[in-house]
C-alpha cells in the first residue's frame, strides 16, 4: 500500500472519518481503566496521601502539551519544505488539543500546588515555561484565525510552531537546569521509582490521551479540510452529501 497517496485531502479525508471513530472509542476504554487504577487500585502515597492521584491526569496532560505541539512543529516542517497542504491542515488541527492539555496540565498542577507546596503557583522554570507554552498555542490559534489569506496564516502559524519549539526542551530540563519546586522525573528510560501499579494507571491514562488526541484531530482536520477545499468538486459533492443528510 502506498502511503504517499494519502497526503492528498482527497485521499486522507475518508479514511480520516474511518479511524476517528475507532481511537475515540479506544480513548474512552483506556481512560475508564486508567483511571480507575489510578484513583481505586492504586496504593496511597506514603509521603503525599491521596492528594497525589492528581498525577494521573496532570502528568499525562503535561506529556500531551509537549508532544502535540512537536507534532504541530513537524507538520509545519513538512509543510513548509513540501508544500503539502495537508500538513498545514494537521497542524492547525493539533492546536486546539494542545492547549487544552497545556491548560489541563497548569490547572491540576494548581490543584496539586496548593496542599503540596501551599501556594497554587510559583514562577519556577517549569510552570512558568509551560505557561509560555499555552501562550504559544494560543498565538497559533489566534493567528492563523486571524490572517484572511489562507497561506499566509499557514505560513505564519508554521514559522510560531517552528520557534515555539524552543521552548519545549526548556519544560522538559528545566527541573534538571534550574533550582525548581518540581521534583525530578520519576520515570526514565531503564526504571521507574514509582510503584508499579502507579505506573501503570500513569501508562494507560496517557493512551488514552493520546488516542483522544488523534481521535479529535481526525474529526478536525476533516472540517478543515472540506472548508478549504470547498471548491475543488470532490468536496463540494461532500458537502452537498452531508447538506442532503441534514
Amino acid at each position: 500500500m502506498n502511503l504517499f497517496k494519502y497526503s492528498a485531502p482527497q485521499t486522507f479525508y475518508p479514511l480520516a472519518g474511518k479511524l476517528a471513530p475507532v481511537f475515540g472509542v479506544l480513548a474512552a476504554i483506556l481512560a475508564v481503566a486508567g483511571l480507575y487504577i489510578g484513583f481505586f487500585v492504586a496504593p496511597t502515597d506514603a509521603v503525599q496521601g491521596e492528594v497525589y492521584r492528581i498525577i494521573f491526569i496532570h502528568v499525562p496532560a503535561a506529556w500531551m502539551s509537549m508532544v502535540i505541539y512537536l507534532a504541530m512543529a513537524f507538520w509545519s516542517a513538512m509543510g513548509l519544505g513540501l508544500g503539502t497542504r495537508l500538513s498545514f491542515y494537521m497542524s492547525k488541527a493539533l492546536a486546539p488539543t494542545g492547549a487544552m492539555f497545556c491548560f489541563l496540565a497548569l490547572w491540576t498542577g494548581a490543584l496539586w500546588g496548593r496542599p503540596t507546596w501551599g501556594t497554587y503557583w510559583a514562577w519556577d522554570a517549569r510552570m512558568t515555561s509551560q505557561l509560555l507554552l499555552l501562550f504559544l498555542y494560543f498565538g497559533h490559534i489566534a493567528l492563523t484565525n486571524a490572517i484572511e489569506d489562507a497561506r499566509r496564516a499557514d505560513k505564519a502559524g508554521a514559522i510560531i510552531a517552528l520557534v515555539g519549539a524552543i521552548n519545549i526542551p526548556i519544560i522538559y530540563f528545566s527541573v534538571k537546569w534550574w533550582n525548581t519546586l518540581h521534583q525530578g522525573s520519576s520515570i526514565n528510560m531503564t526504571k521507574s521509582s514509582m510503584a508499579v501499579t502507579m505506573l501503570v494507571g500513569m501508562l494507560v491514562v496517557a493512551l488514552a490521551a493520546w488516542a483522544y488526541s488523534i481521535a479529535v484531530t481526525l474529526v478536525r482536520v476533516r472540517s478543515i479540510t472540506l472548508e478549504r477545499e470547498r471548491r475543488t468538486e470532490w468536496a463540494a459533492a461532500e458537502i452537498a452529501r452531508q447538506g442532503s443528510k441534514a
